[in-house]
């Protein structure tokens, strides 16, 4: 291969096994793209983007953000798009002209893109499982979408946050609709699932899980064998891939 001319990234922790390399390394090979590559910047904590990243900003052309720096990313972009501003996290940064960074969330178009292709339409509110970078995302959607939603979490980080023990039959009947944003449940720990009431699933419920490896996630598993539709995040992050290459090529 000859010798990158320019580049694009993923900023995470422990991400060797990431989506975003192998697909857009596949896209650059399958569009003969050979003078693009694409690298993980696998950073311990974010205070090294910048010691490992910003040293390659010449060459760069953008970034995709994964856990857990959607948020700690925010102080070091030098401008925020409006609608990564409303949600609180960015998942995309495309470089500027000037070497500046400036900062978008295609998390929310990837979920809301996917979520239609596998929702009837009229299902009664929503949990949130989790309250990280991709949870807001997946709120902004939701809230566009006129569907009302609670944030589920270990912890009760605010008043309208529910604990996974706060989960009766009541609230699992007022909201149909389950998206699990949390990593509960990626490989290699497939067995384990969030802590839900799974006896209180109906066919009535969606189960949306962010998660794509492994396919079926034992959350899933779940909801199938009450007989709920399941879906699962792969299709999120060829969306969400799609429209960071829009935004860097714009």
């Amino acid at each position: 291969m000859a010798k990158a001319e320019k580049r694009f990234g993923l900023l995470g922790k422990n991400i060797a096994y990431s989506f975003s390399r192998k697909y857009f390394t596949e896209k650059f090979n399958s569009l003969g793209l050979d003078h693009i590559e694409y690298v993980n910047y696998d950073l311990q904590d974010i205070a090294e983007l910048e010691g490992k990243v910003i040293p390659d900003i010449h060459i760069l052309g953008g970034l995709n953000v994964t856990i857990p720096y959607k948020e700690a990313i925010l102080p070091y972009l030098d401008e925020i798009d409006g609608e990564a501003k409303s949600i609180g996290a960015v998942n995309t940064i495309k470089i500027l002209n000037d070497h500046r960074l400036k900062g978008y969330n295609t998390d929310a178009y990837g979920f809301e893109t996917s979520l239609r292709s596998c929702w009837r339409g009229d299902e009664k509110g929503a949990l949130i499982l989790g309250t990280g970078g991709a949870s807001k995302a997946v709120a902004h959607v939701l809230g566009k979408m006129g569907v009302s939603f609670r944030f589920v979490s270990r912890n009760k980080s605010s008043q309208d946050t529910l604990l996974y023990s706060d989960l009766n039959h009541d609230l699992m009947q007022r909201h149909e609709m389950i998206i699990n944003c949390s990593p509960v449940g990626t490989f290699p720990n497939i067995e384990a699932k969030p802590d839900i009431p799974y006896k209180l699933l109906t066919n009535r419920h969606l189960l949306y899980d962010l998660i794509y490896n492994p396919e079926r996630t034992a959350f899933l598993k779940m909801g199938k064998n009450a007989g709920a539709i399941t879906c699962n995040g792969y299709s999120m992050l060829v969306h969400q891939a799609e429209k960071s290459w829009e935004i860097w090529n714009s």
